[in-house]
């Protein structure tokens, strides 16, 4: 087995994993989010440390570990949210009657504090990054950031698949910001855009030396960029996302049937 298909295999399976285990601990009842996001912080400084120390590690495991962290990172951020801890200062529903730029600045509202968590995530991830060897974490958290922006967009613009089936109970009012519509204008030029970035990483990934730093580099940001795409085609397709992760919704049904 060659190291380009291992580092797809273990794109594939944290990416599988790490959402399913995000949204079962975000499943759980409340009173465990403050355990659960505690745990994650001290993961979350491991990785910094571990992006910092892997910053000029051209090595195959270099690459692992910078790609590896950089998810971590992302993965604190994802659950902050998703518990509510960091959302926005509007935490009710849109105003009925809102629409144009005035319905945008409330859906804004309503998620401001997990973009500025974002941004100031990307602010030290850039930092520990910068003249760096390794861009591995670096471009890991960007590809993630920048689809995680689209998605936002395309589900507040109009999409077929809402994926509400994600968002805990808490969090329900953020559905009053969403649009449904079989698809908008920037849906396909994201799609387009992405699919030709991941082709070209996906060249360049195949004629890299097996084995190298730059092909397992190169193979993580392609294999994740695929991944992204594929979410937004979920969006749009009558196939609803939350099928792959049954098991990590199984806290809720749980949490629920004991209420």
């Amino acid at each position: 087995m060659t190291a380009l298909t291992l580092t797809i295999l273990y794109t594939l399976f944290v990416w599988w994993f790490s959402t399913g285990a995000i949204l079962w601990l975000d499943g759980l009842p409340r009173r465990t989010y403050r355990t659960s996001l505690g745990a994650a912080s001290v993961v979350a400084l491991a990785a910094l440390y571990a992006l910092d120390a892997s910053a000029d590690d051209t090595s195959a495991r270099g690459a692992v570990i910078g790609f590896t962290a950089s998810l971590m990172i992302w993965g604190w951020l994802e659950m902050s949210f998703l518990m509510g801890f960091i959302t926005g200062p509007r935490r009710t529903p849109c105003p009925l009657g809102a629409s144009g730029w005035k319905r945008a600045r409330y859906a804004l509202e309503a998620v401001l504090h997990h973009e500025l968590a974002l941004l100031a995530g990307g602010v030290i991830v850039t930092v520990l990054s910068a003249d760096a060897a390794n861009q591995t974490g670096l471009w890991t958290y960007m590809i993630l950031w920048a689809l995680r922006t689209s998605a936002k967009l395309n589900v507040f613009l109009g999409v077929r698949n809402l994926s509400e089936a994600f968002l805990p109970d808490h969090l329900r009012y953020l559905q009053s910001y969403f649009t449904r519509r079989p698809m908008n204008l920037l849906f396909p030029f994201t799609v387009i855009a992405s699919t030709t970035v991941a082709t070209l990483l996906w060249r360049l990934a195949v004629i890299a030396p097996e084995g190298s730093f730059e092909a397992v580099s190169l193979g993580f940001l392609a294999t994740l960029l695929s991944l992204a795409v594929l979410e937004h085609w979920f969006l749009v397709l009558p196939i609803p996302a939350d099928v792959l992760w049954k098991w990590g919704m199984g806290s809720r049904q749980k949490a629920a049937a004991s209420a």
